[in-house]
This record gives structure tokens, sequence and C-alpha cells, in this order.
């Protein structure tokens, strides 16, 4: 007589599917929010569509999404942790790797984390004396966000796959991810190339030279506009920004990329009608 053994996997039990429910729902509000987020960014960055919506109302908008992209995606985290079979730990939410987890639990660690940091770091840099900061540090930092962004986006697409919700997730995912990929590329694209694509005018790069002012009162000294044209801005050590006043026709596509990314408005160009 042949004896047949069956190991028998015992259904979750219906607080496991709740709990699995909201961490499924959680994930996919802060999948969407975290690109519109990063899109978001970028034209608050850019001023690409400032003349459609003013300059605050962009930030104010990349601000709340981001909130709703960081409490959904904690809420996607913590809820594992009310599950009844200990399938995870306070260690494996907050450490890689730890206890056996996989990359794609890694990835949605270090992501989020990152995400939080960088929120955080961005919200301090505002509100701290901005004399004190280092402006061209703290933008550094901030544009970790893509690579977080990135992350996420790995962890959630892995983790729809592992589930067998793929198919479910994937013309939502690809809608926003994509316009998040298209205005990331064109983000770090040369002005050069701005202007064949026709987001900078390139009657512009070939006016007139333009003089140059700065609101003492209004800038922080982030040095954004030391990131974007670094041969117009310099932040010195004591604080102080230092620019030239006419800068030269080449450098024009920089400085009017700089005068966009200025998060307080502080850079006037004289001559350009900005």
């Amino acid at each position: 007589m042949t004896a047949a053994f069956l190991a028998v996997i015992p259904a979750p039990s219906p607080h496991d599917s709740g709990v699995r429910d909201i961490a499924t729902l959680s994930a996919r509000f802060a999948y969407l929010t975290m690109c519109l987020t990063l899109a978001w960014g970028v034209l608050t960055a850019t001023g690409w569509i400032r003349r459609i919506t003013g300059h605050e109302a962009l930030r104010g908008g990349h601000v709340v999404l981001a909130v709703f992209s960081l409490a959904t995606g904690v809420v996607h985290g913590l809820s594992y942790l009310f599950l009844d079979d200990d399938s995870f730990g306070v260690l494996a939410l907050l450490i890689p790797f730890a206890g056996g987890g996989s990359a794609r639990h890694a990835a949605g660690v270090v992501g989020l984390e990152l995400f939080i940091a960088v929120s955080v770091t961005a919200a301090l840099g505002r509100r701290m004396n901005s004399r004190r900061v280092n402006g061209r540090g703290w933008q550094r930092f901030h544009q970790l966000g893509y690579f977080a962004v990135g992350l996420l986006a790995i962890h959630s697409w892995l983790g729809a796959s592992a589930n067998g919700n793929l198919a479910t997730v994937w013309l939502g995912g690809i809608t926003v991810l994509t316009p998040a990929v298209v205005l990331t590329v064109l983000r770090v694209l040369p002005p050069r190339a701005l202007v064949r694509l026709g987001l900078l005018d390139d009657g512009d790069v070939r006016a007139a030279p333009v003089r140059i002012s700065v609101d003492d009162k209004k800038c922080h000294s982030y040095a954004i506009c030391q990131a974007e044209a670094p041969q117009v801005f310099q932040l010195q050590g004591d604080g102080q920004l230092r620019y030239l006043r006419k800068p030269g026709a080449k450098q024009m596509p920089l400085v009017q990329a700089a005068a966009r990314a200025c998060p307080m408005r502080a850079i006037h160009l004289q001559g350009t009608g900005q």
C-alpha cells in the first residue's frame, strides 16, 4: 500500500485577509501619489507650466502629494505588523534583508526610508535659517528622491507580480509611471536639448544680454541657482550669494533655468520678462 501525504496550507484568517487588503490598497494609493509627486516636483523646479498656475500653487501641490505618499506608504508597511501569522516583524520593516527578507522587500524598505529622509530634510531646509544651511548639499540630497521613487516602483511591480496582481495594476501603473519617467529624463537634459524640444525659448538664448538682480530678502541661500548655473551664481562660505550681473549669451539657458528653479523666486532677469 502506498501512502500519499499532502501538505495542507491553511487558508489565511479573515483578520489577516483584511490586513492584507488594507496593505494592498494603501500600496496602490502610495504608488499613484508617489509618481504624481515626482512629476509635480519636476514641474515645480523647472517652472515649465508656471504660466498656467502660480509657483506657490505648484509647490503646495507637490508638498500635499508628498505627504499623502508618505502617509499611505507608512500605512502599507505598518499594516504587516498586525498579521496574526507573525510573518513580518519590526526589524524586517526597518532593516533590509532582516529575517531573510527578499530583494523586493529590501527595495521597499530602502526606498521608503530614503523618501522619508528626503521629505523631512526638505521641510527642515525651508524652515531653518538659510544662512546656516548648505544649500547645495541640501539640493543634492533632495535629488536622491529620484532614486527612492525608482526603488519603490521596483518594489511595487515585483510585489504585484508576486501576488498575482500584475495584470490588474498594469494599465494604471504604466499610466502614472510613464509621465514621471519622461519628466525626470527631461529634467536632466542639457538646456540646448530643451530648446530643441521647445521647453526653452531659443529666442531668449540669442537675445540681448540681460541684467540679473537677486532679492536678498527673499533669497534663502539654498544654492539651487548655483547647481543650475555654477559659472554665474556662487554661494560663499559666509552664506552670501555672489553672481554675475550681466551673464554672457551662452549662459542664458542656465540662468533662466536657475531663475525658474529658485523656490523663493528671488532671481529677476531684466529684459526677458521674467
